[in-house]
């Protein structure tokens, strides 16, 4: 995988470089420091902190560098085939990392790219531009499918709120795996289900949340109440990484 010469620590520039559209964030490893302790602090996993640093085993030491993540903001004109031949990495690995069912990317959203550590820019306003998704065909043509900005404002129109949001995965002790609303995650690992307060957005509302996509409230919790939810992942390291966030919550239909 190519390694970029451009890292931030706390926002501050180390070495220069054209800017890009990936950051990652540094820490510098404490005495008596763990990859368990520090993975749990930054809401990832000790299994993404030993790949994204290609480390050979778990022992770290003091003063030790790590990288604790990497974000694509994604700008207009890009397609994943595109940014996996930009960064030496496969569409299918961006589209793994990232719990992608499609090809479809929107500007403004968020991939993880590991193993990059390059300097972040402002993402382009998506108001005044468009996306492109790309298929490759059994005969090696491209189809692409432009997403321009009044479709998005399509896709996610209706009522916006902000919400705390955690994650879940049905593979939990004790869980059925089955929704209040009959969905059976267990046969669909990979739907993208939220659990809602009925009273702030009602079940079986199709939704679009910030950082996650297009899902449908499909599930309620008993944690769940006012401006909360709980995304349904496929994994319980997805759902550790995920950890809690303030998103928007955008009730589409």
């Amino acid at each position: 995988m190519k390694k970029l010469v451009v890292s931030i620590t706390a926002g501050i520039i180390i070495a220069g470089a054209a800017v890009s559209n990936v950051s990652a964030e540094e820490y510098e490893v404490q005495k008596g420091d763990s990859l368990w302790n520090i993975a749990k602090e930054y809401n990832t996993s000790v299994e993404e902190l030993v790949d994204i640093n290609e480390l050979k085993s778990t022992t770290i030491h003091p003063k030790q560098t790590l990288f604790i993540n990497e974000e694509y903001i994604v700008k207009k004109g890009d397609t994943l085939i595109g940014i996996g031949n930009e960064y030496d990495v496969k569409v299918e690995d961006i589209k793994e990392w990232n719990d992608l069912s499609s090809d479809i990317i929107t500007i403004g959203q968020v991939l993880k790219i590991k193993g990059v550590n390059v300097e972040q820019e402002a993402a382009p306003a998506a108001t005044t531009a468009s996306t492109e998704n790309t298929e490759t065909n059994e005969d090696n043509t491209v189809n692409s499918e432009v997403v321009t900005a009044d479709q998005e404002q399509e896709k996610a129109e209706g009522k916006t709120i902000s919400v705390t949001a955690t994650a879940y995965t049905a593979g939990c002790d004790g869980c059925s795996g089955i929704t209040s609303t009959g969905i059976n995650l267990n046969e669909d690992p990979n739907a993208k289900v939220i659990a809602v307060d009925p009273t702030v957005i009602p079940l079986g509302s199709k939704v679009y949340v910030e950082g996650y996509g297009h899902a449908v409230a499909g599930d309620i919790g008993s944690a769940i109440k006012g401006n909360k939810i709980d995304l349904h992942v496929p994994t319980k390291d997805e759902a550790y990484s995920w950890g809690v966030r303030t998103v928007e919550v955008t009730i589409v239909d």
